[in-house]
């Protein structure tokens, strides 16, 4: 007999997902469970709640001690009436993606996966496109309209008719099968709505077997059913009858409604939130991070069930083996411990993405970069054609009372047609924005910034100042940050060498490069004060360790810029430290004066012109305890750095990096190697030719990116096994010697295999 979780507490004992507060917002209704009891019994569900992050990532990456079986099983008992109504239809729903338990599972995955793939869903892109705009015509000169009624429920659902290669008959029937569906396996019908709702669900799934049989009469067409149809013809012990019926049906809710029910959410809490919304249709680049924010913030999937297999512990409670899990993934996304400030609504969020609404490991969702996809089309329609629409006020917002699945029924919405940016401007119906299939790299986690000033501050480098166009305050930032700036068409970084503690702006160095590739000689020769720049970050990889008694800085040329931060913070905090600046002529080193007048007892300068050379050999002759050396500038003097500190603690040495030594990858010199991912329950190939990035967004796993060039670890990933061939600039060298995590846009196996917690 699964424990009861005695004694209860208030809380727990008060827990109603029907009602109340859970259905208004999952989230914050289970504060108080994330803060003070992450894992609590419900007597009302007869359920164990799970809340926290890690807790629920835990749950969905061991699919084995916590079962998908009790999945789609009905939470609520139906009546002996309903379940002879249901027989009536030969309802038969048996195992889904959703709910099969290993080994069956992902057998049928890998071989069905193919249709959900990126290189597969942009043949989808053009049908989208087309629904969306045929749709926001019939109601763009009425002034008002109900989002859900007249369009995000319609087109989701035909877009998944056309993925499943099911005909669009019958549309309106398909809707009240959905909804009857969602209330049959997750909502609480009263006894007298009971058999109506088995009614529906009957014929849903007669109809989902008629459609089947039409299908297999020529299964040589377009979708995912025919496609199912055609590998069960190769192996049928894995594609079964009652699989494909089944699915056939789930398909259906779960391309549909989930989708349609995430973008009522984004549309509610991007009008909700104005200034959002203003951002995103001054730049719509931003709409596929805004996208992934959304289903973070307010998902359509507010949580999932698991059955105990056996004895465990979650969250440090004893979890006994029977019992039934309800793991509330719109309480994990907003977990503090996972993401900063998380009830706020930020679409720069860098780790938004990590949102656990399309679940997690083997059991993850497939169709998600369709959901993506769609809902990427919708914004920037909306965005750009009406960018003055509004929520009516006060209206009240309800949902479909059920434990999982979340989306309001209504979301109503007026404009003024007269401001219609197509009536002054038709050429914006034909501006089109790159649709992201999968996970959005943090390049497009953009914001706006204003060149304030540009400064002269030695021969052939210039300051820039930057700011905010609206007055707020700059992202928080630490010595040794940097942040990428997009230059014409190029992409730079630099680090940051203002004050931390004054938000009001930020300051960089840029020097102008003899050999540049065109960022330097653009700010130098083009750029002007009250020009607007693309700003991405502040990252920073380049950290001051807080626990060092005493400090070492190195700077050779415009490498002075985060080392003037790092000075300025050993100094606030009272920390010993040395500082060295090269360079080649004292009129071409940036903020020398700066530097003097702030650090001026603790600074070398070393000017080749003078002869002062840095004799590094001897500056690094006896390794001092505690003492951490810290440096950013040419190649040649890193390495000199390197080997002149060797004899050094391990990782004494802390270096900043700006280019990548990576070449293109020579099929002749690499070699093939075979990849899992273990929470994915996938091996893949990857080709001589292919980077590890490349092999997993084929293979539809998320992952972030951005430089792809080893320098911002961005795409970073855990391993559990095999050695990895480290090629990036990010990691420490114990770090490598560690062989717990690879950069996965450069790094590859040095053997023939290489495990990953993917």
């Amino acid at each position: 007999m699964p424990n009861t979780g005695c004694p209860v507490s208030a809380n727990a004992a008060a827990f109603d997902p029907f009602n109340g507060p859970y259905q208004v917002d999952p989230a914050a209704s289970l504060r108080w469970s994330r803060d003070e009891e992450p894992v609590f019994f419900s007597p009302e569900l007869g359920y164990w709640v799970v809340t926290r992050y890690e807790d629920v990532k835990a749950v969905f990456r061991d699919n084995i001690l916590f079962s998908p079986s009790i999945a789609l099983e009905k939470i609520t008992p139906v009546s002996d009436e309903a379940t002879a109504t249901l027989a009536k239809y030969d309802y038969a729903m048996s195992r889904t993606m959703v709910n099969e338990d290993e080994p069956a599972h992902m057998p049928r995955r890998r071989v069905l996966m193919d249709p959900f793939t990126p290189k597969e869903l942009v043949h989808h892109e053009p049908m989208v496109r087309r629904l969306t705009r045929e749709y926001v015509n019939r109601f763009i000169e009425t002034g008002r309209a109900d989002l859900v009624d007249e369009m995000l429920w319609e087109v989701p659902l035909t877009v998944a008719l056309h993925f499943l290669g099911v005909p669009e008959e019958d549309m309106d029937e398909l809707r009240s099968y959905s909804i009857a569906h969602t209330v049959n396996t997750w909502g609480r019908p009263a006894p007298e709505e009971q058999v109506a709702v088995a009614e529906a669900v009957g014929k849903f799934w007669q109809y989902a077997g008629q459609v089947l049989e039409k299908m297999r009469k020529d299964p040589s067409g377009h979708g995912w059913m025919p496609f199912g149809i055609r590998v069960q013809k190769e192996l049928p012990d894995v594609v079964t009858d009652s699989y494909l019926h089944s699915m056939m049906m789930a398909g259906i809710v779960a391309a549909h409604e989930t989708t349609a029910n995430a973008s009522a959410n984004a549309f509610r809490l991007l009008l909700e939130n104005r200034s959002v919304w203003e951002e995103i249709c001054a730049d719509p680049s931003l709409i596929p991070n805004a996208v992934e924010e959304c289903l973070r913030h307010s998902g359509s999937v507010a949580a999932w069930r698991r059955l105990v297999t056996a004895d465990t512990t979650i969250g440090g409670i004893d979890i006994p083996e029977g019992s039934k899990l309800l793991i509330v993934t719109s309480s994990a996304n907003h977990d503090e411990r996972h993401f900063d400030n998380a009830d706020d609504f930020d679409i720069r969020r860098e780790n938004s993405s990590d949102h656990l609404t399309f679940g997690y490991g083997s059991h993850q969702c497939m169709g998600k970069n369709l959901a993506r996809m769609e809902m990427q089309i919708f914004l920037e329609e909306f965005t750009k054609r009406l960018p003055h629409m509004e929520l009516v006020p006060d209206q009240e917002f309800t949902y479909l009372p059920n434990t999982s699945f979340r989306g309001p029924d209504h979301v109503l919405v007026q404009w003024d047609p007269a401001k219609n940016p197509e009536r002054t401007d038709p050429s914006i119906l034909d501006s089109r924005q790159p649709v992201k299939v999968g996970e959005p790299s943090k390049t497009n986690i953009s914001r706006t910034v204003t060149v304030d000033a540009i400064t002269p501050v030695a021969d052939g480098v210039v300051r820039l100042t930057l700011s905010d166009p609206s007055g707020k305050a700059m992202p928080k930032w630490t010595p040794g940050s940097h942040i990428d700036i997009d230059l014409g068409e190029f992409s730079r970084q630099y680090s940051l060498c203002g004050d931390p503690n004054d938000l009001s702006s930020y300051e960089i160095a840029v020097l102008e490069e003899p050999e540049s590739r065109g960022g330097s000689r653009y700010v130098h020769r083009t750029l002007q004060a009250g020009d607007t720049l693309k700003m991405r970050g502040p990252r920073n990889h380049f950290k001051l360790d807080p626990d060092a008694e005493r400090y070492i800085f190195v700077a050779g040329g415009i490498g002075i810029t985060p080392i003037i931060a790092m000075a300025d913070h050993a100094k606030a905090v009272g920390k010993d430290y040395e500082i060295h600046y090269c360079g080649r002529d004292l009129t071409t080193m940036a903020l020398l004066d700066r530097l003097m007048a702030d650090h001026g007892e603790r600074t070398t300068v070393h000017a080749s012109s003078t002869g002062n050379r840095l004799d590094i050999p001897a500056l690094l002759d006896v390794p001092v305890d505690g003492t951490q050396i810290y440096s950013c500038g040419p190649q040649r003097l890193l390495t000199a750095l390197d080997e002149a500190s060797a004899h050094w603690a391990e990782d004494s040495l802390h270096v900043e990096h700006f280019t990548s030594n990576l070449a293109t990858l020579d099929p002749a010199n690499e070699h093939a190697f075979e990849l899992e991912l273990r929470d994915s329950g996938l091996t893949l190939q990857v080709a001589a030719d292919q980077t590890v990035l490349d092999a997993l967004r084929a293979s539809n796993i998320d992952i972030q990116s951005d430089c792809e060039e080893g320098l911002c670890g961005s795409c970073e990933a855990p391993v559990l096994d095999g050695e990895v061939d480290h090629r990036d600039m990010v990691l420490t060298k114990t770090e490598r010697a560690q062989n717990k995590s690879m950069m996965t846009c450069c790094s590859r196996a040095c053997g023939k295999k290489i495990t990953l917690a993917l």
